[in-house]
């Protein structure tokens, strides 16, 4: 599923981005080879205007022969021929070096076709033009008089090879730059696509996981409540306090099934951004010293010393309820896997960072394989501990839950056959 949104992802950017490359290319390109086509139609004109003479040596006829003008800055291989009514050379104007054959060739091909156009020469492209010959008599005083010849006509050639080469030469860069270009982008996208779909897919599966293992650990309370239902049934001739056992096994099963419903509905609620969190100022080293009351008598039960270092007066802006529960699930955690004899530490104290409370309780510890995830859901580092003794894993991933909602920070620190220690921090309150 996540492969195909990825793929999808990259058609998409790739097929925007091919669609920008050319539009951008496009018009570079049509725009070159339009001032090239304006520049080369400017100097055909300019070739093709009037001939400009004095009056005192105007030739009726141009005589044969070739005639010198002076070569301009940009100059480009050019040359005119004038020709009579059946398209014979009359006149060659020309600086080139070139063949009899090929202005014959030339004057035929132009005057075959006509107009304006193109024709290839001695492997060169000519752009021509043929136009009625006309020449401009100027006078002394000024006045000037423009001719127009029936019986001979200018056909001025323009040599635009190079310039169609530059085109060819261009479009080609583009191609090969645009295929560069594609592939570096796609293997850009290739990347960050698949970063960008990591935290999806991480999401995805934790979410597949969390209900795969809700539905495994709900199993074990529903299987308690049908077998003893079906115990019940088998006995339907009994007294209900002959049966009372199985009635307790069902209110165990029922009460275990609760329990891990409710601590899911916590953690879907603390995850709801919408939720707003309850905030007051309350003082919680009065807080903590009272929750530490009430769990005395459990760590006593098991031999357990449970010893204090609480700084008081700190007072923080929270929800109480929400910090009493993080501490609760903490003191519980430190109770259950404390080993008999053991000790029991909380200390509460200010800082610059803010508020650091932390729990620390002695035994085997968390390996260092299981303590990345001793805050994901469901997870547990003692296999051998399940739902009817070591609780399903929700407690800690509660914790964390709770305070980064608050604004705060957890961490676990343990060291094998020595203890564990667990760290929050939140902000006091100004």
């Amino acid at each position: 599923m996540f492969k195909k949104l990825r793929n999808r992802f990259l058609i998409l950017n790739m097929v925007i981005t091919s669609l920008v490359m050319l539009v951008a290319f496009s018009a570079v390109y049509l725009t070159t080879a339009n001032n090239m086509h304006t520049e080369n139609q400017r100097k055909l004109n300019s070739m093709s205007m009037s001939l400009m003479v004095s009056s005192e040596n105007a030739p009726e006829q141009p005589e044969s022969g070739r005639m010198i003008n002076m070569v301009s800055a940009d100059y480009s291989p050019s040359f005119t021929l004038i020709v009579d009514k059946g398209g014979s050379i009359v006149n060659i104007d020309t600086i080139m070096d070139l063949p009899a054959e090929t202005f014959a060739e030339a004057a035929a091909a132009a005057w075959q076709k006509g107009g304006q156009s193109t024709v290839s020469l001695s492997g060169r492209l000519w752009l021509y033009a043929v136009t009625q010959l006309s020449v401009t008599e100027l006078y002394e005083d000024g006045r000037s008089v423009t001719k127009t010849s029936d019986d001979n006509y200018k056909i001025s050639f323009l040599d635009i090879t190079d310039t169609q080469k530059t085109l060819r030469d261009l479009l080609l860069t583009f191609v090969l730059v645009g295929f560069v270009m594609l592939a570096v982008i796609f293997l850009i996208s290739l990347y960050f696509a698949n970063r960008s779909i990591q935290p999806i897919a991480a999401a995805w599966e934790k979410q597949r996981q969390f209900v795969a293992d809700a539905s495994h650990e709900l199993k074990t309370p529903l299987s308690i409540i049908t077998a003893n239902y079906d115990a019940l049934l088998s006995n339907q001739d009994e007294t209900i306090r002959s049966q009372h056992e199985w009635l307790d096994y069902m209110k165990i099963g029922t009460d275990r099934m609760a329990k891990l419903i409710n601590d899911m509905l916590t953690l879907a609620r603390m995850e709801n951004a919408g939720v707003e969190v309850s905030r007051a100022p309350f003082d919680l080293s009065d807080t903590l010293s009272r929750d530490m009351a009430s769990m005395a008598a459990a760590a006593a039960e098991k031999g357990l010393t449970l010893s204090k270092a609480i700084e008081g007066g700190i007072v923080i802006n929270s929800d109480r309820e929400m910090i009493r529960r993080v501490l609760a699930i903490l003191l519980e955690n430190a109770i259950k896997y404390s080993e008999p004899g053991g000790e029991i530490l909380v200390s509460l104290e200010k800082s610059r960072y803010g508020v650091i409370c932390s729990v620390r309780n002695s035994g085997k510890g968390i390996a260092p394989k299981d303590l990345p995830r001793i805050f994901d859901r469901f997870y547990r580092a003692d296999k051998s501990r399940t739902g009817e003794n070591g609780g399903y894993g929700l407690g800690l991933s509660i914790a964390q839950t709770i305070i980064r909602r608050l604004g705060g920070d957890i961490m676990a620190q343990s060291v094998e056959n020595e203890g564990t220690v667990f760290t929050f921090t939140l902000e006091e309150a100004r």
